[in-house]
């Protein structure tokens, strides 16, 4: 089992602290494509440093982020019930060129206590 560091802003931090948001969203990059099922994550808040351990118990890979959201439910991708799910949301991160080279993943985690 490998550990991998990935950073999050404060938003979706809290929401896997909290046990709402079950499944981050990434590009399926270089990075990620090491990523397998049964590894630990370990989540950086960017504001306070504070830190999450998660384990990957799922990955889920898409061509693009509309298919991984037309998926799940937008409340395990970090999103509020009365919020609008936009995969274009993803595109401040992201861009179409990177999108369509690599595809995209959704890594389903379970936050360690």
């Amino acid at each position: 089992m490998d550990t991998h560091n990935l950073h999050l802003n404060s938003g979706p931090f809290e929401m896997i602290k909290s046990g709402q948001k079950s499944i981050e969203m990434r590009l399926f990059d270089e990075k990620r494509q090491l990523i397998k099922v049964g590894d630990y994550i370990i989540f950086d808040n960017r504001t306070t440093n504070e830190t999450l351990k998660t384990k990957v118990v799922a990955l889920h890979k898409f061509p693009s982020f509309k298919q991984l959201y037309d998926r799940f439910d937008k409340t395990v991708l970090g999103y509020k019930t009365n919020e609008h799910a936009d995969c274009k949301d993803m595109e401040q991160y992201y861009t179409k060129e990177e999108q369509n080279k690599y595809g995209v993943v959704g890594i389903e985690i379970n936050l360690i206590k």
